[in-house]
């Protein structure tokens, strides 16, 4: 599903380089539901953009599903993005002026679906989370755990083979932690690919494998 070999990615800022990843190994399999652990500036969450498609790297190679994920055109990384990729972010980063339809709907919108198809099949998605009834609120009437299951519904709506999430559950209390990470194990159960970044020990035991990342190396 992913491979990764001997992957570097610095960040250029002018005065200073910032080498963050330092020559990455990582293989996970289809159907794995993995967490990856690091303190700050390890380059977790960099790994993670790099296997989104989000950041490029310099050295390296990186394979989604047998195909190298290097020198694509904008127009082939969106592609992948939207069709092979789900995300999840901390804070839901939710649309605050579109209700839970419109902001799960809208990874269909750039396949170029139809209003009324692509909110139809965003409520679907809601229903299967259990927010049916709140399609027409806004984030800012939700609370933090509903906000999560709408940025699940949305990530899942694309049908991706592979949901990436950074500290998905990073604002939220232990309780609602565990009901976002139970929705995860179910998305997973139904063979997609779940890779969680994650600084929470308790997390990361709700999942198959840990990925430990210090100084920009897999350990």
């Amino acid at each position: 599903m992913i491979a990764i070999k001997d992957l570097h990615k610095t960040y250029y800022t002018g005065k200073t380089n910032l080498h963050v990843l330092k020559g990455v190994n990582l293989t996970i399999e289809k159907g794995e539901m993995v967490s990856i652990m690091g303190s700050s500036g390890s380059g977790k969450s960099t790994l993670l953009n790099v296997l989104g498609i989000l950041d490029k790297f310099e050295d390296g190679e990186y394979y989604l599903n047998d195909t190298l994920i290097k020198n694509l055109t904008e127009k082939e990384e969106s592609y992948l993005r939207n069709r092979k990729i789900g995300f999840v972010f901390q804070d839901a980063s939710l649309i605050p002026y579109k209700n839970a339809i419109e902001n799960v709907s809208l990874p269909l919108y750039y396949q170029r679906i139809s209003k009324r198809k692509r909110n139809l099949r965003a409520i679907e998605y809601l229903e299967m989370f259990g927010l049916k009834e709140w399609g027409t609120h806004l984030p800012g009437e939700l609370s933090g755990g509903q906000r999560q299951r709408v940025a699940i519904a949305r990530a899942m709506i694309c049908n991706p083979q592979v949901i990436l999430a950074d500290e998905p559950t990073g604002q939220l209390d232990s309780s609602t932690s565990m009901e976002v990470m139970q929705l995860f194990k179910e998305i997973n159960q139904n063979g997609i690919t779940v890779i969680i970044v994650t600084h929470e020990h308790d997390i990361a035991k709700e999942t198959n494998r840990i990925i430990h990342i210090k100084d920009g190396i897999v350990m």
